[in-house]
């Protein structure tokens, strides 16, 4: 009863507050997502993303030593793929010698220890910038499976520790898990884009990458962000088919079906703390708006509150500084 209890005596210094802090975070949380170009010598900033690079491989190196340094130990790959081998069918993303596959290797070779997660997903690839194969104005669901399965196997047989489909497909984690196991890579990981939705806070990514749709948007795949529950039947289903890993997408504006999701699941938990939400703080810290290091780390407190296992976000390297 007042005034015997009193919640404030644990709030008095820094040292209590340390004491009994419940969320707490460390390097091992972290999933670094990197850009990777053609070329040599690139270190490009994205200019929607402020002190966030495109990679040339040479470069790549050297941030692989870097991230390791500072206690990172996950990266997911994206790449940058030129116009000319772009087309309707994936057919770069299934070259032995492409991007994607070289970066695995880059990574591996220089820092075998590093966890290499790869994007799955044909709108790097793709002349019409969609996550899938276009007849008709329509993305086939099946036929864009099966190319994500053999994409799926090439990243594998490149050295990569888990595939990480983004494309939100039906039955393409099935699929992949199938091709993987049929190639002999049972200990090759999945990490879905179970809970994928079709959000506003996309854009400085597609930037990035030069991967916005050419055409209408991604809506017939990606999820309604009005929608609740239907994340937790694309969550089981995804489970069910054999994924390690599943994902929340976006982070910030989705907390609730984080907590969700693993309060329903008892498997790991990955939220993307997106492009979009970093180009907000960014922003708002450049102008004077907010604390720039203060708002970027209650941001990312938020996603292991909410019971995130692991957090993708491009404020990772600055954060172990921070909290180093």
């Amino acid at each position: 009863m007042y005034p015997l209890i009193r919640n404030r005596r644990l709030r008095t210094n820094e040292s209590i507050r340390s004491l009994v802090r419940e969320t707490t975070i460390t390097p091992n949380d972290f999933l670094v997502p990197l850009f990777v170009v053609e070329g040599k010598g690139i270190q490009q900033e994205i200019a929607s993303m402020p002190n966030y690079y495109r990679f040339s491989l040479d470069l790549l190196e050297k941030e692989i030593k870097l991230l390791w340094t500072l206690g990172l130990k996950a990266v997911l790959l994206f790449v940058k793929v030129p116009d000319n081998l772009k087309d309707n069918a994936g057919t770069e993303a299934l070259n032995p010698d492409g991007l994607m596959q070289r970066a695995i290797k880059t990574v591996k070779n220089v820092c075998p220890d590093m966890l290499v997660f790869t994007d799955v997903a044909l709108d790097p690839y793709s002349a019409y910038g969609h996550d899938g194969i276009v007849e008709n104005g329509i993305i086939l669901n099946d036929e864009t499976a099966e190319v994500l399965a053999e994409m799926s196997i090439a990243h594998a047989q490149a050295g990569a520790d888990f595939v990480a489909p983004s494309d939100m497909m039906d039955g393409r984690i099935g699929t992949i898990r199938e091709a993987l196991e049929d190639e002999g890579f049972i200990d090759t990981g999945i990490m879905s884009y179970s809970a994928k939705y079709a959000s506003a806070f996309y854009g400085p990514f597609r930037d990035a990458l030069d991967s916005a749709p050419g055409f209408g948007d991604k809506k017939t795949y990606q999820m309604d962000y009005a929608n609740r529950f239907e994340a937790i039947r694309e969550t089981e289903m995804d489970i069910n088919e054999g994924a390690d890993i599943v994902m929340v997408k976006p982070g910030m504006p989705y907390l609730d079906i984080l907590r969700e999701v693993k309060n329903e699941f008892d498997v790991p938990v990955a939220v993307y703390q997106v492009s979009g939400e970093y180009a907000m703080i960014k922003a708002a810290a450049e102008k004077g708006w907010l604390n720039h290091d203060e708002t970027m780390l209650e941001s990312t407190i938020a996603f292991k509150r909410a019971g995130a296992d692991i957090i993708a976000s491009y404020f990772a390297k600055d954060i172990v500084k921070l909290i180093s």
